[in-house]
């Protein structure tokens, strides 16, 4: 039974959509994207403050209930260059995995008399997917019996369900604890993490993992219009995915493979005005010290034992402008730094997930004294190609560390577009 239930809310909220900051949403619903996800000391709504940090759904006093859903658009691309007697041998090949909805749902209980304020949040934090179909003119999706990959294809999704607890220590400082429970999925064809055979790599099915961690946070309103807050989310510990493997010659095998989600350290300043909301958050993503992404390389069988990303830094900037009566306006800023290493850039076709610069803009609108309707537009571009050269385990002798092919190139990019809509309901209003 908890397994069902589990399963139904993946399916209701969790992503079906590449993400836009390594394999991190960078914000939740429509009003935290299109502040850029800044909301660590700028709880604007109870989304963003839920998901970035804890302490500041303090600053509701009522019970509200909100939920978003949005039609997102990735377009990666894949390129290739192999060395051949008659010289180079290129090709591309675009994904062809289409719009992916992006549902979020939250709920905060808070009363002006009472230091305490409770919230529950079910939000899809996390995903990487890609979709290249078989090709004979880009090397890297020839067909397995010619040396290529052949369709490319993972889907990895991330449901988190928090349940918070805010704290007034004073009248301008807060305290927020959020445990967290988390459902994974994870399907990869071909399997990178699974012993080759003769037959070359396998496809899985669609492999599921439980999780569990933690946020805290600080959150401080000065009264006069500054504010700061700072957030700890810890690395979310999952049980293994394990896989049931099928190779093209129809035999089987079975694999386990250790994926966690990075820890999260996020500090935010905010500052508002009569018509005027500023925010500005920085993140810093601890990859190099998670399960799964931390190691890279080949194993002394020949599957990979990692993504092999470093550490990233994320700047969020979000202003809001409120001088047009029940018309908000928002626009918002996203940068992060790029995790993959182009020597590692074969390992993490996969996960193409690299956005460095994202564009928002959004409203809102009063329908009545309780309910409430947002909207934001996105836009995310790479901004270049992540590049390396293909990796052959054959050749770790003559070309170390990862048996580089001389003269081959492996890179990619990647769009993203979005449009999202949120509604809100106080009660009591």
């Amino acid at each position: 039974m908890r397994t069902n239930i589990l399963k139904i809310l993946f399916l209701l909220f969790s992503i079906s959509a590449t993400s836009q900051v390594g394999h991190i949403m960078q914000g939740v619903g429509a009003v935290n994207m299109s502040m850029g996800g800044a909301s660590t000391a700028q709880p604007l709504d109870i989304s963003g403050a839920l998901q970035w940090n804890p302490a500041s759904i303090a600053t509701f006093d009522d019970k509200i209930l909100k939920f978003d859903i949005g039609l997102f658009y990735s377009s990666p691309e894949l390129y290739s260059t192999v060395p051949t007697q008659g010289g180079p041998f290129s090709g591309n090949t675009k994904d062809d995995r289409g719009v992916s909805p992006m549902p979020a749902l939250a709920m905060v209980w808070g009363k002006a008399d009472s230091k305490h304020t409770f919230g529950v949040s079910a939000f899809g934090i996390s995903g990487f997917g890609v979709t290249f179909p078989e090709s004979t003119t880009n090397p890297i999706n020839m067909p397995q019996s010619m040396g290529g990959f052949g369709h490319i294809e993972s889907d990895y999704l991330l449901m988190q369900v928090g349940l918070t607890w805010a704290y007034e220590l004073t009248d301008k400082i807060s305290i927020g604890v959020e445990p967290t429970f988390n459902y994974a999925a994870l399907e990869l064809a071909p399997n990178p993490t699974a012993n080759p055979s003769a037959a070359g790599y396998p496809s899985t099915d669609k492999a599921s993992a439980i999780g569990f961690g933690a946020q805290i946070g600080v959150f401080y309103d000065s009264g006069f219009g500054l504010k700061l807050g700072a957030s700890y989310k810890t690395a979310q510990k999952f049980s293994e995915f394990e896989f049931d493997n099928t190779y093209l010659d129809n035999s089987t095998s079975k694999n386990k493979f250790q994926m966690d989600y990075p820890a999260i350290f996020s500090i935010g300043l905010g500052y508002s005005l009569e018509a005027i909301d500023f925010a500005l958050d920085f993140r810093r993503v601890d990859y190099e010290n998670t399960d799964g992404f931390s190691t890279t390389g080949w194993t002394q069988t020949a599957s990979v034992s990692g993504f092999g990303w470093k550490n990233m830094s994320i700047i969020s900037a979000g202003l809001q402008y409120k001088g047009i009566n029940k018309l908000p306006l928002r626009i918002g800023y996203t940068y992060s730094s790029n995790p993959i290493d182009g020597e590692v850039a074969f390992f993490n076709i996969p996960a193409t997930a690299i956005i460095q610069n994202a564009y928002q803009f959004g409203f809102s609108y009063e329908i009545y004294d309780a309910w409430g309707f947002d909207a934001v537009y996105h836009y995310g571009a790479s901004d270049g190609k992540t590049s390396g050269s293909i990796l052959n385990p054959m050749l770790i002798q003559s070309n170390p560390p990862y048996g580089a092919v001389p003269n081959s190139e492996i890179a990619y990019d990647m769009t993203t577009s979005m449009f999202m809509v949120g509604i809100n309901y106080t009660f009591g209003k």
